[in-house]
């Protein structure tokens, strides 16, 4: 009787498994895929500023059912290893190459040796370094084009190469996880920065905050950064976008700043397709809700239903 007890829950573990956890049962997988942004800690500790599992094979040749490489942009503060535990094995277990970059560091700001955040330039300066980072990776894979998949500023920061730097002709599909399009007007800082602007403030409040991060005050809305993308046009008429924004962002405020209207644009409130989906900010990154849909939007030709399973604010998923 107790083997068999034993036995049923076992498999009833397993079939809850497959059910709650998207792909982490396959078994053609070969990296685990942690549901929560705890797994960033040991990672960044083991190997500060590494490539995230599964990423970064310059060996790796795209597959005819996922022909294009995968290139994963962080947010701001973050760097590859931290940002993408989850993503860069759960796409490399579904056959894709991914590949990712720590970009816009700061000299004096941070210890390569311990952590280094990325993200601090001005976005152009990074958008350089991600046109260098993407002729890298499609002249190692052979492939003509890449997709993006960004987190926060890796949704904006893109958005420069493909509008301003040649990047439209080389993406693909781009793939936005708390998108803020609109900018933030978070605690206000944007009309106090403009307010600030108007008055002479500029000298000021800049020379306080370049010297740790020359990208923050382009996040405001309102920004000269935005602006400029918003001149041109946010989207690229030959590039496929899907935002993916949570009701639930304390950072990107107002939420909805990441949702567009667009023939080529898709977005999603996560909260909208599940209820029970608490994720804020950074933890879509960590999100099985938020994953089924990228995996979505990646191969729209073979949609998979999406879970929809307890999401706390944290990143942990039940």
């Amino acid at each position: 009787m107790r083997t068999t007890r034993s036995l049923l829950a076992a498999t009833l573990g397993a079939v809850l498994t497959l059910l709650i956890i998207p792909g982490t049962a396959a078994a053609s997988e070969t990296y685990p895929v942690p549901w929560t942004l705890g797994a960033a800690v040991p990672a960044q500790l083991a190997d500060p500023g590494g490539a995230p599992p599964g990423s970064n094979d310059w060996s790796c040749t795209p597959t005819p059912e996922h022909p294009n490489p995968v290139v994963l942009t962080h947010g701001l503060g973050a760097n590859q290893t931290v940002n993408w535990q989850t993503f860069a094995p759960l796409l490399a277990n579904k056959g894709y190459c991914v590949f990712s970059l720590t970009y816009g560091t700061k000299d004096g700001v941070g210890n390569p040796d311990y952590y280094q955040p990325g993200g601090l330039l001005p976005m152009e300066e990074s958008a350089v370094e991600l046109s260098a980072f993407v002729d890298r990776v499609l002249a190692a894979t052979g492939s003509s084009e890449v997709d993006i998949l960004g987190h926060s500023e890796g949704t904006l920061m893109p958005s420069y190469y493909v509008r301003f730097l040649g990047g439209e002709s080389k993406v693909d599909k781009y793939v936005s996880l708390t998108p803020l399009w609109e900018g933030t007007t978070l605690l206000g800082l944007s009309t106090l920065y403009q307010h600030g602007s108007a008055i002479g403030l500029d000298p000021v409040v800049d020379g306080a905050l370049n010297p740790v991060c020359e990208s923050c005050k382009q996040f405001l809305q309102g920004s000269d950064y935005l602006k400029e993308l918003h001149s041109v046009g946010i989207f690229a008429p030959e590039v496929t976008y899907t935002n993916i924004v949570t009701k639930y962002d304390e950072l990107v405020v107002p939420y909805t700043s990441g949702i567009a209207n667009g023939p080529n644009v898709t977005n999603v409130v996560l909260q909208e397709e599940c209820g029970l989906d608490f994720a804020e900010h950074a933890a879509v990154a960590a999100d099985p809700v938020a994953a089924g849909h990228v995996l979505n939007a990646l191969d729209p030709s073979n949609p998979e239903p999406v879970p929809c399973v307890l999401v706390t604010p944290l990143g942990a998923a039940y």
